[in-house]
């Protein structure tokens, strides 16, 4: 995990280093490289490699197994909180495809973890050498080359906790409070679980030419890892809703969109059904939808993989070279039932499967809204209205006429007028009796590379090469509904053949296989309706890269290319590239018009390309070698310019200094600039809704969990993004899910974004303390004109907090003052924004020991490793101008975070190791810990009870074991403590049940086993 040593670094003579093409003696580079080796994988026990990459202080996770809820099946990498799309990651220096036509980062499910040599993480950007989407970095994964022989390897592992959550918040009690009025939604799950199997074999095999020149390894693998859900952790058994107003017990919360229902009428007056199907009373706090348990925490996948990698030495100026690798990955991500989310608006009132009671209710709203909006009416004399009709059934005309009269208004009923037809009614319905959504994701990805390479002659050294990259999406979103064929199932009237009920689009002919939907009754939805109105959402497409590239690298030293003060002379790597990304993304018509009820809105088709001729170029000259006070002295750079067919023309530099006044210490530092082009996704995207993630809407003056509310005259009005007094106060504005809708979308003016990066640090290596390396570096990478949105949850607070017209003018509101119900939405599509910039310190170090040295020759070798990370800054600016336009995210998470794409990021990280070559012949052992620092609530409300995320430590422990000279036993277990995450009522959608298990260990302690055998 450290920096390499001088003893490690001898053994090879000139290395390619990842974030260089240029051949070097040691590694030794001017910008920070932390690598994670074949045995870190093999010691950690993961099946898959991002895991353990964003184990890394420097590494963040984005998309990857935990995530559910907005799901694109890929696993990607985000260096420095930055974006996944700014880092870039290769396989032996050669960059890798989109990983899907949802996602331009790079998925890492295509790397096989068992042919993994190294990796390599730089950090302190390389767009100079590889091209603008290096702004944060590079991951380079290095693959083992000349194996021989054949290795299988067979690993198995498993979750295993005990549920006794003891966190702030009083959950467990909570729970057991719920359970007892609502057993069917709220269970605490067993004391003890054991969940999320994973079974994986691979293996290797190697043989090499009989001259000699040449080498073909190949690989095939298949792993399996099953599901866990949310239901079986105590910690995620509840969704929260937030805090009581004591403020020392968290809430069980969810969604309005509930089983047996939520039916607002008109007037935004709530009821659900009770256990006679009469219509009472909705109560949040008692009848909201736990979504939590039914959301997969671990999604189950399934992966095969096969592939080989080879070279031949063909003569002395000829190498040739070839990768070929295949992949097919499939997952399911789950999220709780859909259900009519308000996709209906209103009942027609001869409706057969309405009861007399649910009748009188809500096709009499006009005159409930009446007596609301009259200034004389009290709030017992409307209770008494409902509470009246709820007991008597129903209401007669001559009671309406006397409630309306002492309301001093006009019923329709005394004016002879039929009741209100069809009659407003949002129905807010989950779909229990289909079960959860489950999105079937399915990838083949293909990829080959050839070239060769060679020595031109004793200074110069050349390598061509041409790759081309396939990746195919298959998708099935199963158990949704469509809108149209619940509006249709809805529309329910008597047959007046048979006299029972049937939809009038069969009667009129328009559906003739249209069934009733009877959701006005807890029993009353039939399979056959279940099967009309449930309809599978259909996307396909594919990503396809080719990428050719010529470069030479040449030592000047013997051409006298020399300083006066060196031996070394001027390296040079220059070169050409030519690359082009396309993608295509096709929906079916239940995708491209928005039919799917619980989609949020449409998810159209995009294509497009774009394409690029890059010319590069680098230098490394020594300035000072072996002089007192002046070991060394190096100097290097870069330059790449870029023509891109979209993005227009571009250019990157980038200047390194290296000095070492003695041998025992070097002084670092880099400056960069470059500029990123927008990629297919950001220019080509239809529009299209999604879900944002708010806590509480800013005009909602009731909610008691609402952490500061906009002003009445910035809420209170007849604009489109304003609300009536009533609606401000009647608290439907605020979602129960803490989920809104916005509009995304592409946008192909998009300009360039820039970028300066710089990188300053030492490393040193004492003479005196043989084994012992250590760096520390300085990073400070600003980002403007960020391809990026501005955040819905941004556009809110500028409109209602700074005023700012622009945003307000983002904001639609419907017809009852929602943003998260029917067509409320908030615009926020891709744009150049103000920026992004983050600062901070890398550590790096590393002890090698052999305790014989200490006179004690019987216990062994020791190895100590630690990197970790201090964030100094992860700061973005909207670029909208007002006071909260520029929020710090270092040692923050929340809503303002999460809306640029932000989970908890703590100030500081790290992972410290041991490592012990036991005296015992065959057995090592080692224990890692690993740390994440306390992150607070972004909004600065101290008063939550996750206002603070505490910090948590991580203990793992490992071992292996050589039973025979071919076969070796490895097991571990990782969080061994088995800690419970921290949890928060405002992780979103950027986490997952309540917390966020791509930072912290949500699923307890995993505990795995493996044996490899060689031949």
């Amino acid at each position: 995990m450290a920096q390499s040593t001088e003893e490690e670094s001898a053994t090879v003579s000139e290395i390619v280093v990842t974030g260089s093409r240029i051949r070097q003696a040691n590694l030794v580079t001017t910008s920070p490289v932390t690598q994670v080796t074949a045995e870190d994988v093999r010691e950690s026990g993961v099946s898959r490699v991002e895991d353990l990459v964003t184990q890394l202080p420097q590494a963040f996770a984005a998309q990857n197994s935990t995530v559910s809820n907005g799901a694109s099946g890929t696993a990607t990498v985000s260096l420095r909180n930055l974006g996944s799309t700014r880092t870039l990651v290769l396989i032996d220096g050669k960059r890798m495809p989109y990983g899907s036509p949802l996602d331009a980062a790079a998925d890492l499910n295509q790397i096989p973890a068992q042919l993994v040599e190294r990796v390599e993480v730089l950090t302190g950007g390389a767009s100079a050498v590889y091209g603008s989407d290096a702004i944060a970095g590079v991951v380079n994964f290095i693959m083992k080359k000349d194996f021989e022989g054949l290795e299988i390897t067979a690993q198995y592992g498993q979750y295993l906790h005990h549920n006794d959550y003891d966190g702030p918040g009083n959950l467990r009690s909570v729970i057991e409070g719920r359970a007892a009025t609502n057993p069917a939604q709220f269970q605490l799950p067993d004391d003890d679980v054991q969940t999320g199997f994973s079974r994986e074999i691979t293996a290797i095999m190697g043989v090499s030419s009989p001259d000699g020149k040449g080498n073909i390894t190949a690989y095939a693998g298949y792993r399996k890892n099953n599901k866990v859900l949310g239901r079986d952790y105590d910690y995620a058994s509840c969704s929260l809703g937030g805090q009581n107003a004591a403020g020392d017990s968290f809430t069980c919360g969810g969604s309005g969109t509930s089983y047996p229902g939520q039916f607002t009428d008109f007037a935004n007056y709530a009821y659900t059904l009770d256990a006679n199907n009469d219509f009472v009373p909705y109560v949040g706090s008692r009848d909201a939808y736990n979504f939590g348990p039914l959301n997969y925490y671990q999604r189950p996948d399934e992966r095969y993989n096969l592939g080989a990698f080879a070279h031949y030495q063909v003569n002395d100026k000829i190498e040739a070279f070839a990768q070929l690798m295949f992949n097919d990955y499939q997952s399911v991500a789950q999220i709780a039932p859909s259900g009519n989310f308000g996709n209906t608006a209103t009942i027609n009132c001869d409706n057969p499967l309405l009861s007399t009671q649910q009748r009188g209710l809500i096709c009499e709203s006009d005159l409930v809204a009446d007596i609301i909006d009259d200034p004389d009416t009290t709030d017992n004399e409307v209770q008494d209205f409902i509470d009246g009709v709820i007991a008597g059934g129903g209401t007669s005309a001559d009671a309406l006429d006397q409630i309306a009269a002492a309301a001093g208004v006009q019923s329709c009923t005394a004016a002879g007028a039929d009741l209100i037809d069809p009659c407003p009614l949002y129905i807010l319905r989950r779909n229990v009796e289909g079960g959860g959504r489950q999105s079937h994701l399915n990838y083949e990805s293909y990829r080959g590379v050839i070239g060769i390479r060679g020595e031109l002659d004793a200074a110069w050294s050349y390598e061509v090469s041409a790759q081309y990259s396939k990746v195919r999406l298959a998708q099935i979103y199963r158990n949704e509904f469509s809108v149209a064929r619940l509006t249709r199932a809805l529309d329910v009237v008597t047959d007046p053949s048979s006299g029972a009920p049937v939809c009038a689009s069969v009667l009129d002919g328009t559906d003739p296989n249209c069934v009733p939907y009877n959701l006005f009754r807890r029993d009353g939805v039939t399979q056959e309706a279940l099967d009309y109105v449930q309809v599978p959402l259909v996307m396909s497409g594919y990503t396809e890269q080719q990428v050719v590239t010529a470069s030479i690298t040449g030592d000047l030293t013997d051409k006298g290319l020399v300083s006066p003060w060196a031996e070394s002379g001027l390296k040079l790597a220059l070169g050409m590239e030519y690359r082009r990304d396309a993608l295509d993304l096709v929906t079916d018509v239940t995708y491209s018009t928005g039919d799917g009820a619980g989609q949020g809105g449409a998810t159209i088709g995009l294509g497009g390309a774009n394409s690029t001729y890059d010319l590069f170029g680098e230098f490394q000259l020594p300035i000072v070698e072996g002089l007192p006070f002046a070991e060394s002295i190096t100097v290097d750079g870069a330059y790449r310019a870029s023509d891109y067919a979209q993005g227009g023309k571009t250019d990157t530099w980038k200047l390194g200094l290296d000095y070492a006044p003695v041998s025992d210490i070097r002084f670092r530092a880099s400056y960069q600039q470059a500029t990123r082009a927008p990629n297919v996704i950001d220019l080509f995207t239809a529009q299209g809704f999604n879900l944002f993630d708010l806590d509480d809407d800013p005009c909602d003056f009731t909610d008691p969990n609402e952490d500061g509310t906009a002003s009445s005259s910035a809420c209170i009005g007849s604009n489109p993004w304003q609300v009536t007094s009533a609606q401000a106060n009647n608290g439907f504005l605020t979602s129960p899910a803490g989920q809104y809708n916005y509009l995304q979308g592409g946008n192909p003016d998009l300009n360039p974004e820039d970028s300066e990066t710089t990188t300053f640090g030492i490393v040193f290596t004492p003479s005196f303390l043989p084994g012992f390396n250590m760096s520390v570096d300085y990073f400070d990478i600003e980002i403007t004109n960020l391809i990026s949105s501005i955040g819905a949850a941004n556009t809110l607070d500028a409109c209602y907090t700074g005023g700012l017209q622009q945003a307000c003018e983002a904001i639609q509101r419907n017809a009852n003052g929602s943003l998260w119900s029917g067509d409320g939405v908030v615009v926020d599509l891709n744009t150049n924004i103000g920026g992004l910039k983050t600062s901070g310190v890398d550590i790096n170090a590393g002890y090698n020991l052999d305790l014989a040295d200490f006179g004690a020759a019987s216990f062994g070798t020791l190895g100590f490793a630690f990197t970790g990370t201090w964030l100094e800054s992860l700061e973005t600016d909207t670029g909208l101008g007002f006071a909260n336009s520029v929020f710090d995210c270092a040692g923050k998470f929340g809503n303002t975070c999460a809306a640029n794409g932000i989970a908890a990021s703590p100030e500081w990280r790290h992972r410290a190791s041991v490592s012990w070559g036991t005296p015992w012949d065959g057995v090592n052992l080692g224990a890692t810990w690993r740390y994440i620092g306390e992150v607070e609530i972004d909004s600065g409300v101290t008063t939550r009870l996750d206002s603070t995320l505490e910090d948590q430590h991580y203990l793992d422990l490992n071992g292996s074991w050589q039973l025979r000279d071919n076969v070796t036993l490895r097991g571990g277990v990782n969080n061994v403590l088995d800690n419970d995450p921290p949890l928060s009522y405002s992780v979103g959608t950027t986490g997952n049940n309540n917390t966020y298990p791509q930072v912290y260990d949500a699923m307890g302690r995993y505990a795995f086993i493996s044996v490899t055998a060689s031949f």
